[in-house]
């Protein structure tokens, strides 16, 4: 019996390293903005820190921001000091700024000291992890709004892109506070959230993650919600739905991210052991992931599509990459269709197309030349292999002359003829001598 438990568990931790191995490779050289706040250091934190160090460790360039909202609180009581905020933002008088220097000063120093731990015995053993921080974030007052001084409270004017690039590059993790400083002077309480998704998009991230502590986000059935493109968190934003201050704050740095060039923001329950690591390397994730440029525009083509579709597989079919469509036959199957779309222009497209038995075949790839190597190819894929699990499918086939390898490292094999289904077999064009490759979709 014990043998058998120990080997189910050595199955699972093989399949979860195979699972995990292309995110490895996807992530690593990439650069991640990660926001965490107060409770984070008080709440289990060193599990936490050895998720981070374990990042650092794959190849992944991070820079933290921390929050410091408890810690400061707690100093104010002491002092009896009065707690007030204003739209959600702490008004910070001279009382309250002592606080704040305090309270940031005093965690970043137990922050970095967790992250240079090295203990034989510890996950972060042999990391030799080098942590810089430092002046990188400009700020201005926010002033008098509406009749209320904010006084010390200020807001992201400027971020240091290129300091913190230059410690990313000697492999230090970068370190942000939510302080700011100003050329006069002047030391700034910030938003811990602000200054992440400014510093994500001063640095051209390619995640900003936000840990954040409310319950994860779900739908009307209460399921979570995994995936919503830029347009769809306006709507819910926008929508009869009541969302607590905290998620519409979530959304609208998610939102203001997205628009500011950050491909894809997370929004991570912090509270859940390993929820960092579920989001980036399982295909599920654990949180919500918001995402600007490639879903923003994917979607099923309609009639209108078929001139930008045809526009853009020309110069394939010209090169026998893909196999000639002409207008009327795209009209008739433009529901199989899926394209993406930027700015009124279709820059990719792909088709699905039914089989009897459970199969489908993908057909019909092409991402413009100008948006090679953006991923908007991988978004299509997905999105097809997510119609075809919808729909019951169990396998999708491609056929193809020189693109073979695209999709072997994308989970397809290579196939006989005899994988194809009959009406599709006895269509085959030997002259064009296309391979047959195949993917088993999971359910």
């Amino acid at each position: 019996m014990a043998i058998q438990k120990k080997k189910q568990q050595g199955n699972s931790f093989v399949s979860s390293i195979r699972q995990a191995a292309p995110y490895i490779q996807a992530h690593r050289g990439a650069t991640f903005v990660i926001m965490f706040g107060g409770e984070a250091v008080e709440d289990g934190f060193e599990r936490l820190v050895n998720d981070l160090a374990l990042l650092n460790t794959l190849g992944i360039r991070l820079v933290l921001v921390h929050g410091a909202r408890p810690q400061i609180e707690r100093r104010l009581r002491q002092k009896n000091a009065s707690i007030r905020y204003v739209n959600g933002l702490r008004l910070t008088d001279d009382q309250a700024l002592a606080a704040v220097k305090d309270a940031v000063g005093s965690l970043r120093v137990d922050i970095e000291a967790k992250l240079s731990m090295g203990l034989v015995d510890s996950p972060l053993a042999g990391a030799r992890i080098g942590i810089a921080s430092g002046n990188f974030v400009i700020a201005r007052p926010l002033g008098v709004r509406d009749g209320v001084d904010y006084c010390h409270t200020g807001e992201v004017r400027r971020i240091d892109a290129d300091g913190i690039h230059q410690q990313l590059e000697a492999g230090r993790i970068v370190l942000l506070s939510p302080l700011g400083y100003s050329p006069t002077g002047e030391i700034f309480n910030l938003s811990a959230e602000e200054v992440a998704t400014a510093a994500a998009a001063a640095l051209h991230a390619d995640k900003l993650i936000l840990l954040v502590e409310s319950n994860g986000l779900r739908d009307g059935r209460r399921r979570l919600i995994r995936q919503l493109s830029l347009v769809e968190a306006e709507q819910l934003l926008q929508s009869r739905r009541k969302l607590d201050s905290d998620w519409k704050r979530h959304l609208h740095n998610a939102i203001d991210s997205c628009r500011s060039g950050v491909r894809r923001t997370h929004l991570v329950e912090r509270r859940t052991d390993g929820s960092l690591l579920l989001e980036l390397f399982t295909r599920d994730g654990s949180g919500t992931l918001i995402s600007a440029e490639i879903y923003e525009g994917l979607r099923s083509a309609t009639i209108d599509d078929v001139g930008g579709i045809l526009k853009l597989i020309a110069p394939l079919e010209q090169q026998g990459v893909l196999v000639k469509r002409s207008r009327e036959m795209l009209e008739m199957e433009i529901d199989h269709f899926l394209v993406v779309e930027r700015d009124g222009m279709i820059i990719a497209c792909a088709a699905l197309y039914p089989y009897e038995g459970r199969v489908a075949e993908l057909a019909c790839l092409a991402v413009h030349p100008d948006y090679h190597g953006q991923g908007r190819g991988n978004s299509l894929l997905e999105a097809a292999e997510l119609r075809a699990r919808t729909a019951g499918i169990r396998r999708l086939f491609v056929l193809t002359t020189r693109t073979a390898h695209w999709f072997q490292e994308r989970g397809f094999r290579k196939a006989d003829l005899s994988s194809l289904p009959v009406r599709k077999r006895q269509l085959y064009n030997y002259q064009r001598n296309a391979k047959v490759f195949v993917k088993v979709i999971d359910q």
